[in-house]
């Protein structure tokens, strides 16, 4: 089986695509996997460090709904779609499996130009533009979210990660919180927002360290690669340790009895897939979907939601410091959190991907 997989731009897109890969060659090792990318996104980074094959294409950014105007976008997408044609002749592609952001698009009208068949996977509760388009050119369209609306949707579930679908918090705690210098014992802390909109949470999470920590309280403080702060805390126990970035995420999880986060799709999939409650804390602008994605969570009694505007020194110390302190409650919410999560949904993409390419080939 030959596969070429769409999804660059975020981590959002790019994760997923990566952990079917792994999955395509855990149950079929012999799949060639292609990536499709562009210059622009993570996956310039993160595919080669995965060890997979990734051949770019232009960046075409496009319209935010279909219109008229996608039509107008000039050579620079017939080109794009040209790149792409080009990258499934070479790699003589079975299936182009999509999981949204600017590659997707031209991968897409690329394999229905070649007559290969199209997987569509869509993360999110309220689809982008590349995905929409997707969807109307194909039967094949799986879901990470329950209530996302397109046509042939079936949910799914968000492929992640092996390290993070097999992690076992309990069994892997006390070296997690040796690998980042923070006492067995204590009651943990994880804060993290990623590279965009961290910086409300940093100021919050910073400002009460001090209560948090007279409480007996050691937090791990990821800022994000793209943010910085004015003065870390000082010294001393319980630890606050801060850091820019974090490559062993699963160690991250596995430290923490409880997260202080944003509630993108792939968050939320990670944290309830390891049974991690946290408080989630959704952007304040966009179109509202990670309202959506946490609001089931917080409704099954696996975490809480806070607004953004609302979320300060005083909500953490007066919502979340309880909670830490509180074993009982933390395990009832770290059970409540793993019942909404699904760790299989990358083998189970996997095997519908490859029935899929292998219909193609009998034909």
């Amino acid at each position: 089986m030959r596969v070429v997989l769409a999804g660059g731009g975020t981590a959002g897109h790019i994760e997923p695509a990566l952990a079917l890969a792994d999955a395509l060659r855990q149950l079929a090792p012999d799949t060639g996997i292609t990536c499709l990318g562009t210059e622009r996104g993570l996956e310039t980074r993160l595919v080669p460090q995965r060890g997979y094959e990734l051949q770019l294409i232009p960046a075409v950014p496009l319209p935010r709904a279909i219109t008229p105007q996608l039509l107008t976008v000039p050579g620079r997408l017939a080109g794009a779609i040209n790149s792409a044609a080009g990258v499934l002749d070479r790699a003589q592609a079975d299936v182009v499996v999509g999981f949204g952001g600017y590659v997707a698009t031209p991968g897409y009208l690329a394999a229905r130009r070649r007559g290969v068949p199209i997987v569509v996977h869509e993360a999110n509760p309220r689809p982008g533009l590349a995905n929409r388009l997707g969807a109307r050119l194909t039967e094949h369209v799986f879901t990470g979210h329950p209530e996302t609306s397109l046509p042939h949707a079936q949910y799914l579930g968000i492929p992640l990660r092996r390290d993070i679908s097999n992690l076992d918090r309990l069994s892997t705690g006390d070296k997690a919180r040796a690998w980042f210098g923070l006492e067995a014992d204590l009651p943990t802390l994880l804060v993290f927002g990623g590279s965009q909109g961290a910086r409300s949470l940093n100021r919050a999470a910073l400002a009460s360290g001090a209560e948090l920590r007279r409480a007996g309280i050691q937090v791990l403080h990821v800022l994000g690669p793209k943010n910085t702060v004015e003065e870390e805390p000082p010294p001393g126990d319980p630890q606050y340790v801060v850091l820019p970035y974090i490559d062993r995420m699963d160690l991250a999880y596995a430290a923490a009895d409880f997260a202080l986060c944003r509630s993108g799709a792939l968050t939320c999939a990670e944290l309830t897939a390891v049974g991690l409650p946290a408080a989630y804390v959704p952007l304040p602008h966009g179109n509202g979907e990670q309202r959506i994605n946490a609001t089931p969570i917080a409704q099954g009694g696996g975490g809480l939601m806070v607004d953004d505007a609302e979320l300060t020194p005083e909500w953490i110390v007066r919502n979340l410091l309880p909670i830490l302190l509180d074993p009982e409650r933390v395990a009832m919410m770290s059970e409540a959190a793993a019942k909404l999560g699904r760790r299989d949904a990358d083998l189970a993409l996997a095997q519908r991907v490859l029935e899929i390419a292998a219909g193609r080939e009998r034909r």
